[in-house]
């Protein structure tokens, strides 16, 4: 006899069934090569080397996708191609430049992706193409840089050499208002999302900052945040975001619903003290943290069936 049971799938669109499992690490305290001092920022290459901002060195280094040292560039001065505590940091699409937030010295700049210097934009103050404390950067849809700002609590956006092109946010709790913004991520498309740290939720816009959404609270509970201080969207549009304080990663649909997480506090495998930066691969299949008090960069592989929205809905499953 053969019975037709109808299973009703309830999971949201891009949920998955499985989890984000440790596959790596490498860094230690130190100064030498491969070492850390309070590392901040990631960034993927399209050739899948890994790009880290090591800010108490003052420097840059840059590691093949299983953390295998490549380069470095960077000391401590007011210099082309010097930093002061750099905490952000891009890579384009192309794969032809790298983009720095030199944050104590109110501006960006930026090189080739073996360092040598090529550009630099901004000083310290509150007019348009000025900074103050700016703390991450990305490469928008369209080939613009989105700089997001701490303490003008504010994004700004330039082209790809620096000329000011718009602006938004000031300091707040209302929609499109920030309070010590941390990070930015933006999608294929170009919508932007914001680490509104110490609102502690994300907030996400146009590429011109018109207000779509938001999501987060204070707290510890799923899709809650303590200081989140980095996002960064996967090509299938889920957010990763960075619970610093919470010692986790928290990830989310592109609207917000929450999907899962890992991480607490420790020195162990999957286990973070201060996780500051968040990325993934060109595919979605690994994320790196940056463990910032822990002198050293994680990547987790995913291990299960992920689930589509194509994929959500009926299934006839057949009996005997």
């Amino acid at each position: 006899m053969t019975k037709n049971v109808i299973i009703i799938l309830g999971l949201a669109a891009g949920a998955a069934s499985g989890a984000w499992v440790y596959e790596g690490q490498w860094g230690t305290n130190g100064t030498g090569d491969g070492q850390f001092r309070n590392p901040w920022g990631v960034a993927l290459a399209p050739n899948g080397n890994v790009y880290v901002t090591d800010g108490t060195n003052h420097r840059i280094q840059y590691f093949t996708p299983t953390g295998s040292f490549l380069g470095k560039w960077g000391s401590r001065g007011p210099g082309d191609g010097q930093f002061d505590y750099p905490y952000g940091v891009a890579h384009n699409s192309t794969g032809t430049r790298v983009y720095v937030a030199d944050t104590y010295h109110d501006r960006v700049q930026y090189f080739t992706s073996s360092g040598s210097f090529l550009g630099k934009w901004g000083l310290a103050g509150s007019g348009d193409g000025q900074f103050d404390n700016p703390c991450d950067v990305a490469e928008g849809g369209v080939g613009n840089i989105l700089v997001v700002e701490e303490l003008n609590h504010r994004v700004q956006y330039f082209t790809s050499t620096g000329s000011f092109l718009g602006k938004w946010g000031s300091w707040g709790t209302g929609d499109g208002q920030f309070k010590s913004p941390l990070g930015v991520g933006v999608t294929p498309n170009g919508n932007v999302y914001v680490a509104d740290t110490a609102n502690s939720r994300v907030q996400y816009f146009t590429s011109s900052g018109s207000f779509l959404g938001k999501w987060g609270s204070f707290g510890t509970g799923r899709g809650q945040f303590y200081y989140p201080s980095r996002v960064a969207v996967a090509p299938d549009g889920n957010v990763f975001v960075a619970d610093t304080f919470n010692h986790r990663v928290q990830y989310f649909t592109a609207t917000g619903s929450f999907l899962g997480e890992w991480g607490s506090r420790g020195t162990g495998n999957g286990q973070f003290d201060y996780p500051c930066g968040v990325t993934h691969n060109s595919t979605g299949t690994r994320v790196y943290v940056v463990d910032r008090s822990n002198d050293r960069v994680q990547y987790f592989r995913w291990s299960g069936a992920r689930v589509t929205p194509t994929s959500v809905g009926r299934v006839k499953v057949l009996f005997r």
